[in-house]
């Protein structure tokens, strides 16, 4: 006889993937939001930084700063992707086993 909603939410395993997918998602948002803040308040209050050049060439300090914004996010989805299917879904699949 499969288990109710209840007795799933009532599951220590279950209560376990909560708690980290929480931790997890609120951190890694805290951190995406500094990376983007920081760099807006970079250009608010900072943009003759931004617009130094880099050597002799066209490229400016804004550049990189920008580039680095960009692959930042990249790399935190990465880090979700990899903790979901590492932790999460191993979690998950015990559940839903427990469950049937």
């Amino acid at each position: 006889m499969p288990l109710t909603a209840q007795q799933i939410e009532q599951n220590p395993k279950f209560m376990e993937l909560v708690a980290k997918r929480r931790s997890l998602n609120w951190s890694l948002t805290v951190l995406t939001l500094i990376i983007y803040f920081g760099f807006i308040l970079l250009i608010a209050f900072d943009p003759k930084f931004l617009g130094e050049k880099m050597g002799e060439g066209v490229m400016t300090i804004g550049m990189p700063i920008g580039l680095a914004v960009i692959v930042a996010t990249f790399l935190i989805v990465g880090f979700y992707v990899v903790r979901a299917n590492a932790t999460f879904d191993v979690l998950t699949k015990q559940i839903v086993e427990e469950s049937k």
